[in-house]
C-alpha cells in the first residue's frame, strides 16, 4: 500500500461494512480545490463510488477539465460558481447554495468561485471510488 493510501485509511474507522471518517478527515488539495478528505476506494472498500466535500477559495478557479468514465453530482452548500462548459468552453451557467449540479463524463468544463470574499462549499460525489485519478486537463483553445 503507497503512502498516501496509508495515510488515508489512519482517519478511517472500519467496523465491518460500515466505515467512518469523523469530522470529515483531512484537508488535501487538487487543481485548486481544497477537500476534506471523505470516502473513496483509497480508504474503503469502495468499488464505484467516492464523495467528499470541496472549497473553492475567494476568486478560486478549478482549472478546465474532463472527468473520463464516471459521473459527478454536487450538492452547493455555500457560495456560488460559475460552469464554463462543453467544446472550447463557450457554454456558461451560475449555481448557488441550495443547487444541484450532474457533470456527465467527458464534458469539459471550468469552475469559477463567483465571490471575492466567501469560499464556495460543496458536497462532491463521483461515480469512480478513484476520485480524481481519472480527470484530465482540458486546453480551451483545442476544439
Amino acid at each position: 500500500m503507497s503512502d498516501m493510501a496509508t495515510d488515508l485509511r489512519e482517519q478511517v474507522e472500519d467496523l465491518g461494512g460500515i466505515t467512518i471518517i469523523r469530522g470529515g478527515g483531512k484537508q488535501r488539495q487538487w487543481n485548486n480545490i481544497q477537500y476534506k478528505q471523505g470516502l473513496s476506494g483509497k480508504n474503503t472498500n469502495a468499488k464505484a463510488l467516492s464523495m467528499n466535500v470541496a472549497m473553492i477559495p475567494p476568486s478560486g478557479v478549478a482549472k478546465a477539465h474532463i472527468h473520463v468514465g464516471f459521473e459527478v453530482m454536487l450538492y452547493i452548500l455555500q457560495g456560488r460558481v460559475r460552469h464554463e462548459y462543453g467544446p472550447g468552453l463557450r457554454n456558461v451557467v451560475e449555481n448557488e447554495a441550495g443547487d444541484f449540479i450532474f457533470i456527465e463524463p467527458g464534458v469539459p468544463h471550468e469552475v469559477f468561485n463567483c465571490s471575492d470574499t466567501e469560499p464556495v462549499i460543496a458536497i462532491v460525489s463521483r461515480s469512480s471510488a478513484e476520485e480524481w485519478d481519472n480527470i484530465v486537463s482540458y486546453d480551451r483553445n483545442s476544439e
